[in-house]
């Protein structure tokens, strides 16, 4: 059987209309080694890749409100577009970033920069979902996250917890499960120093299953066509919750348990809280985690702000890829900054930036990515991509590759569409190479 077969075919149909690889991988393998078809060691090495696959994570830190690229990850001092902000060094020669991260630049080896990202949508709401999606929002159509999308594909059956986790305050326009279900929206935590609410038990264990086993049994008298679905969501829920709830794995979100010296590396305040837990969730088996940062429309004042925000995410971005690599999880792990759009090249009056798509950053780690690198360059002022744009397809096909995603797969909309995961667009080949 030809690699193509494997990668485009999907066997045992799920709820949603979806073939699904991983059912394939269990089911033809055996169905063909007795056929003759395989022989023990291809068997072998197709659940060895299932498995590598499983284990695989991505983190998202989302810088919600639309970053500067001028004020992070590509700098313009000389320029009077620049304003006052200087470039550093790197720890790779001839990579110059913001002043503003002088902890990150330690780890730019592990890193690399996409200069040239661009769009077409500059409004918060609507760039926010497509950065978080790879689709414009319509009426018609409730396109799943790509936490979802992670969790649906490749997250871990085994793992008690929530497969995706959004850490920090509500993201407008973030999306959730969209087509694919109430099941994969995501567990959010509004904030990572305090355990999450109402997931405690009140009663004893054997009290608060006698109670899920009433409501099960009452669910099931529904009778009526309409809201079959909605019970069968609702259960499906509260056994999720259930499982999580009663799970020692619940310890995870627990950030006292780590030892005083970690806990210090990655620094003081909500996002470097955030940036350790997410940490931890994945070495629980979590697939997808996003963790916030609030503030970065720096309409006004952008100075000032830029270089406060700076220095709550600096310290914490480059100990998680420190904390990560040093555990052995960068391999296997997708470490993504970004933010909706960029900031306009001019200065406003009011001394800041405003929205701005046609070019800004993203920056990318771990799990197959190369570091050291920059890909796409601006012009001289920052007004234009000049060299190797980058879509956001470009940008979401090549999050499909880091984590063996099949980007060609097409998830069934309520109206009988099929979606693809990414409808265009081709992997940023140089990030692997």
């Amino acid at each position: 059987m030809s690699s193509t077969f494997y990668r485009r075919t999907r066997v045992s149909m799920g709820r949603h209309g979806v073939w699904r690889r991983r059912d394939f991988l269990r089911g033809v393998s055996t169905a063909a080694m007795a056929a003759g078809a395989l022989s023990w060691s291809d068997v072998m090495a197709l659940e060895s890749a299932r498995l590598r696959q499983r284990g695989k994570a991505c983190i998202l830190l989302w810088m919600q409100g639309g970053p500067s690229p001028f004020e992070t990850f590509s700098p313009k001092p000389g320029h009077e577009n620049g304003g006052e902000t200087e470039a550093i060094n790197t720890n790779v020669p001839g990579i110059q970033i913001a002043d503003r991260f002088p902890e990150v630049a330690q780890v730019m080896d592990r890193l690399a920069i996409i200069r040239s990202m661009n769009s077409k949508e500059g409004n918060h709401q609507r760039a926010s979902f497509l950065l978080h999606t790879g689709y414009a929002p319509t009426a018609s159509v409730k396109h799943p996250t790509f936490g979802a999308i992670a969790a649906n594909e490749i997250g871990d059956a085994a793992c008690e917890l929530p497969a995706f986790v959004r850490i920090g305050r509500r993201i407008p326009n973030a999306g959730g499960g969209g087509l694919l279900g109430a099941e994969y929206d995501p567990f959010v935590l509004d904030r990572a120093t305090e355990p999450p609410a109402n997931t405690a038990l009140t009663t004893d264990d054997a009290r608060f299953r006698r109670r899920l086993g009433l409501l099960d049994r009452l669910e099931e008298q529904a009778d009526d066509e309409r809201i079959r679905q909605q019970v069968a969501d609702h259960q499906k829920l509260y056994q999720q919750t259930a499982k999580m709830i009663t799970s020692r794995d619940m310890q995870a979100f627990d950030l006292s348990r780590e030892p005083e010296n970690v806990r210090q590396q990655y620094g003081e305040g909500e996002f470097a809280a955030g940036c350790l837990l997410a940490r931890r969730l994945v070495e629980s088996g979590v697939t997808f985690v996003e963790v916030g940062s609030t503030g970065w429309d720096t309409h006004a004042d952008n100075f000032p702000r830029t270089k406060e925000l700076a220095g709550q995410v600096d310290q914490p971005y480059a100990a998680l890829i420190r904390d990560l690599e040093r555990r052995g999880m960068l391999d296997s792990t997708l470490v993504v900054w970004m933010g909706e759009f960029g900031r306009t090249p001019r200065i406003n009056p009011r001394g800041g930036r405003d929205h701005y798509p046609r070019a800004f950053n993203v920056v990318l780690g771990g799990c197959g990515i190369r570091g050291g690198q920059v890909v796409g360059a601006t012009d001289e002022s920052g007004a234009d991509v000049a060299e190797r744009p980058v879509t956001v397809h470009d940008l979401f096909q090549t999050f499909c590759t880091s984590l063996d995603i099949d980007s060609s797969i097409e998830n069934m909309s309520p109206i009988g569409r099929p979606i693809r995961i990414v409808e265009d667009g081709e992997p940023v080949s140089e990030l692997f190479s």
